[in-house]
């Protein structure tokens, strides 16, 4: 229930956090299992959350080990169908756990699930695509093994910010990878070197590669123009959501970027905190003209138009951190 509640609420709000989404290929947003989600990881779990809300069916994902250390920590990203994947730099004894998550992830391969691993295996706020780990080659293989038909889809996932809430995303599915372009006969070293191989060429075509410093590059690829008409339009709706939302958003901000801002988790972890805290705020607000003497279904009115009035901020608003 806990999944399926939040997987509703990301996809009402999505729209808010993320002015535009584009998907170069929409038709494989409908697919089903078996399909091992292999991206890119630019933006901790933000892209988890975006993929999640995109797909139709249900998304499982494999996460850093290092968050299932407490045990409610452990219960809860469990009850959000995330395995964890542990690196040696996060203790070799933990390496064994690995083994499970794989088989876990098989089964629920042979129900026609879907998974996501993130196979450079870091989170980095970057437009570039690193090297890749073995970790998707041997999940890989070892489903092939088991008699899986298995297809492997490449993800890129390309941000215009990594810092401003209402940004552009663009998702780009690769070539799937079969079986059938993997030597299954050859030996773990040459197989996992010609499945990365395979895999790195695919992701090379769909994650974009962006100096930190070329903004016109960044903006040629990723900014999506509004029209002057649109802006005249929507900027005194923009001007009154950016006010009603600003006791909401400013102290989150602020509270995010004291304890994540020099991290790569500050802006998945501010948008998931407006996600879950929004219906909270209009509630509160409702309960508040309320108790000011409007009526409740004058009341329900009013908040109702908030997040529409935050949909006409977010379409104004700057698109990339250097403007």
């Amino acid at each position: 229930m806990l999944y399926e509640g939040l997987k509703l609420a990301s996809r009402l709000a999505i729209r808010l956090l993320c002015r535009e989404i584009r998907v170069n290929n929409p038709a494989i947003l409908g697919l089903k299992g078996p399909v091992l989600l292999a991206a890119n990881h630019p933006n901790s779990f933000l892209d988890s959350i975006l993929l999640d809300t995109l797909f139709n069916e249900p998304v499982w994902a494999l996460a850093r080990g290092d968050a299932f250390h407490k045990k409610w920590h452990a219960r809860l990203l469990r009850a959000l169908r995330i395995f964890p994947v542990y690196r040696t730099s996060e203790g070799v004894e933990n390496l064994h756990v690995n083994y499970q998550t794989f088989d876990n992830c098989v089964a629920l391969f042979k129900q026609n699930q879907i998974v996501t691993i993130y196979s450079e295996a870091l989170c980095v706020n970057e437009w570039h695509l690193r090297n890749l780990k073995k970790g998707t080659a041997r999940l890989a293989i070892q489903a092939w093994e088991a008699g899986v038909p298995l297809t492997v889809l490449p993800v890129g996932i390309n941000y215009s910010s990594f810092r401003i809430i209402g940004k552009n995303v663009h998702i780009n599915f690769g070539e799937p990878i079969t079986a059938a372009r993997v030597p299954l006969s050859k030996s773990d070293g040459h197989r996992h070197l010609h499945f990365n191989q395979c895999l790195q060429e695919e992701l090379k075509k769909l994650v974009y590669e962006i100096a930190p410093t070329d903004t016109n590059r960044l903006t040629q690829l990723l900014e999506s123009p509004v029209s002057k008409i649109e802006k005249i339009i929507l900027f005194p709706f923009a001007r009154i959501g950016q006010l009603i939302h600003w006791p909401l958003h400013y102290p989150l901000q602020k509270f995010t970027l004291q304890k994540f801002g020099k991290t790569g988790h500050y802006d998945s972890v501010l948008s998931a905190l407006l996600l879950l805290s929004y219906p909270v705020y209009l509630l509160l607000i409702v309960v508040l003209l309320w108790i000011l003497g409007i009526s409740l279904l004058l009341a329900l009115l009013i908040v109702a138009s908030f997040p529409l009035l935050a949909w006409s901020h977010i379409r104004t608003k700057k698109q990339f951190d250097f403007q």
